[in-house]
């Protein structure tokens, strides 16, 4: 039940990324980037078994922010890329912030939302550094290797720099975000089984998401795009 739900899920959300694209451009993307940001980093603390593999549920969305970040790369240019990847942090930054400024505010005695949004947003000021430094450095990685590998292909092997970038910016962000927030917390053997299923499910998404870019190319009319 889970994989096909997770497979669906995947399909819906990299299907939205290209329809958000279609009617509201670049505008659509970068909105769409920190909307997904924010649910992702709420849906990671839930854990899930997929394929054998005990992960957490925010890879999918995490998976279409970097899809809405490649499609800047592509259609926009390196600038605008990294403007995402900004404004994406900055969201995050403050929802961080914002949210635990909330959880100070002493709740009403007939209040009922307090304490779950204490065991949402109440987590360790390690876990949020975690996941801004693993967010940052991921995708500044992922326009940076685009771009590297665009300049020596030209047009050409769209999937090579889609798949490519990345592939290799999930690991850093899968290393990063695993050594700040869980090493010493865990045994080696442990920390390593945590790091290694969370990358394979991001991998996956990964791969599926090349299709998507294509189509885009087909789908998204020449003055949207360089809207």
């Amino acid at each position: 039940m889970n994989e096909a739900l997770w497979m669906g899920f995947a399909l819906v959300d990299l299907s939205m990324v290209l329809l958000i694209y279609r009617f509201f451009g670049r505008v659509g993307l970068f909105s769409l980037l920190a909307f997904n940001l924010i649910l992702c980093n709420i849906q990671v603390m839930k854990t899930v078994e997929l394929f054998g593999l005990t992960t957490t549920l925010g890879n999918i969305l995490y998976a279409s922010v970097f899809l809405s970040t490649d499609l800047l790369s592509e259609f926009h240019g390196k600038e605008e890329a990294k403007k995402g990847v900004l404004l994406g942090f900055i969201t995050l930054l403050l929802m961080t912030i914002y949210m635990q400024a909330a959880l100070y505010f002493q709740p009403a005695a007939n209040d009922f939302a307090h304490p779950h949004l204490a065991a949402l947003f109440g987590f360790m000021p390690r876990i949020a550094l975690a996941s801004l430094a693993a967010y940052l450095i991921s995708q500044l990685h992922d326009v940076w290797a685009f771009h590297a590998i665009k300049q020596r292909t030209g047009s050409r092997l769209l999937w090579l720099r889609n798949n490519a970038s990345t592939m290799l910016s999930q690991f850093l962000d899968s290393a990063v975000f695993c050594t700040i927030a869980f090493y010493g917390m865990f045994p080696m053997n442990v920390f390593w089984e945590i790091l290694l299923s969370t990358y394979v499910i991001k991998i996956a998404v990964a791969v599926l998401d090349t299709p998507f870019i294509y189509l885009a190319r087909k789908i998204i009319p020449g003055d949207t795009a360089q809207a």
